[in-house]
């Protein structure tokens, strides 16, 4: 069997994909079930966020693994296979292992570094196990994966940008400033109710806005998330639900404007945005050829917007208006890129190599143990035959004596195997060292069976992956 990961994320495909192919919780638990009643996999994980959805499976054949995988990620996700295949990527074996210790490092994240993706993993995991679709393969991979990311973070300065994106994005917007501070007492409007929007929602709350404004196209999921922000023990902040058509009105009121839907198209325009503030429309258009204005330009900023959508909500021309300061995705990638951590970067990725490597041999070493395991018991069945029939050629033999000459035999068996059995193990931990568990059975003749049981016992070790 062969570890194997289908998926899309924003590096594959445009938000507005990933946006109708997300999976919710019960979406995703049917997901894996029929992953396993499919025929190639034995296993199956799935990691689901607002910027990725990706199917772990351990299968026995490639081609027909990836087929199923895809089509079933496809029947889920409600998006048609033939529209979801470009955005597809495909990734086996050893670069497999490696995506995810990347995924969970921060590495392929919009934001270099951003520590949520650990809790998501975890959360991916817990669900495997409770639903009996993650066994050792895949418990083994995604608990070193966690493991690799606290490394990540713990020995290396990644995370001096492992902040969400909502936050790094606020950071940008502050330009310098304390992020609370800066927005204590400020109207926000957030547009869209999805997890990002829900996110950035919070999170100004949290940072003592005075009110919040939320639009969605369904107006029952900013009524939701307007009640979540209003609960018992939550924020405590204004909050309010209103129409898309409003939007437009609210902006006049506000000071900070966040952004991530789904949609296709622009949802500010500048000239929407010009017509809030009181400003002329005639530049905007002769300004929107140039590139996204820099969070940082001079003057009073009246309007800050924040864009996290992919592909853009808000007109790119709105950032080279007066008093406007815009950040967004194409904006944040820049100052990620430019944070002083390149040599963090460098750091982390040797650590997900040198963790890669360890769990290949990891798990090439556990692929013959069970062998090993099933030689000894055999060895051990032929010391007992031997000793009974001892027993039946000197039967004058007392208790003493016996035990002697049983301890002796089972040395002289434990010493010729000690060095054979410690050597293939070595040799099975290391590239190309499958065929030893093979040569194992072959040469001494053992039990397919017997083996397997072994295997078994193993996997159903109620102790086993606990951490």
């Amino acid at each position: 069997m062969s570890l194997l990961v289908v998926g899309l994320s924003h590096r594959s495909a445009p938000v507005s994909v990933l946006e109708r192919a997300s999976l919710a919780g019960g979406t995703q638990a049917k997901l894996l079930q029929d992953a396993l009643a499919a025929e190639p996999a034995a296993e199956a994980a799935a990691l689901a966020t607002c910027n990725r959805i990706e199917l772990y499976a351990d299968v026995d054949k490639f081609h027909a693994g990836v087929a199923e995988l895809s089509t079933l990620l496809a029947q889920h996700s409600g998006v048609g296979l033939d529209e979801l295949t470009p955005y597809l990527y495909v990734h086996y074996e050893d670069r497999a292992v490696h995506h995810l210790f990347s995924v969970a490092c921060g590495l392929d994240s919009m934001v270099v570094g951003e520590g949520q993706i650990l809790g998501q993993i975890k959360d991916a995991l817990a669900r495997g196990q409770q639903l009996h679709t993650a066994g050792r393969l895949l418990n083994d991979l995604f608990q070193q994966a966690l493991r690799v990311g606290k490394r990540a973070h713990s020995e290396t300065g990644i995370d001096r940008a492992g902040q969400s994106l909502v936050t790094f994005g606020l950071e940008q917007l502050a330009a310098g400033e304390d992020v609370a501070e800066w927005a204590r007492g400020k109207r926000a409007l957030v547009i869209g109710a999805g997890s990002m929007s829900s996110l950035a929602a919070a999170t100004l709350a949290r940072a003592g806005v005075a009110e919040i404004a939320v639009a969605n196209r369904t107006r029952a999921r900013a009524e939701r998330l307007v009640e979540i922000l209003g609960q018992p023990g939550g924020t405590g902040v204004a909050a309010r639900a209103v129409e898309m058509a409003a939007v437009p009105g609210e902006l006049t009121r506000a000071d900070i404007v966040v952004s991530c839907t789904g949609a296709t198209g622009l949802v500010l325009t500048a000239e929407v945005v010009a017509g809030a503030l009181g400003l002329p429309h005639e530049p905007v258009r002769a300004a929107s050829a140039g590139k996204t204005a820099p969070a940082g330009n001079d003057g009073p900023v009246r309007l800050a917007l924040l864009d996290l959508a992919m592909p853009r909500d808000i007109d790119g021309a709105a950032g080279h208006l007066d008093g406007v300061r815009l950040v967004d995705i194409e904006s944040l990638a820049e100052a990620s890129a430019d944070a002083p951590m390149a040599s963090d970067v460098d750091q982390v990725r040797t650590i997900v190599a040198d963790e890669v490597a360890a769990f290949g041999a990891a798990q090439r070493a556990a692929h013959i143990t069970p062998t090993v395991v099933a030689l000894r018991a055999m060895a051990a069945d032929v010391v007992a035959g031997e000793i009974a029939r001892l027993d039946g050629r000197l039967p004058g033999l007392d208790t003493k004596q016996r035990a002697e000459i049983t301890q002796t035999v089972r040395r002289v068996v434990d010493k010729l195997l000690h060095a054979p059995t410690v050597r293939v193990k070595q040799l099975a931990s290391e590239p190309g060292g499958a065929g030893y568990a093979d040569a194992l059975r072959e040469l001494f003749d053992l039990d397919p069976q017997t083996v397997a049981a072994v295997s078994r016992a193993d996997l159903n070790d109620p102790n086993r992956g606990r951490s």
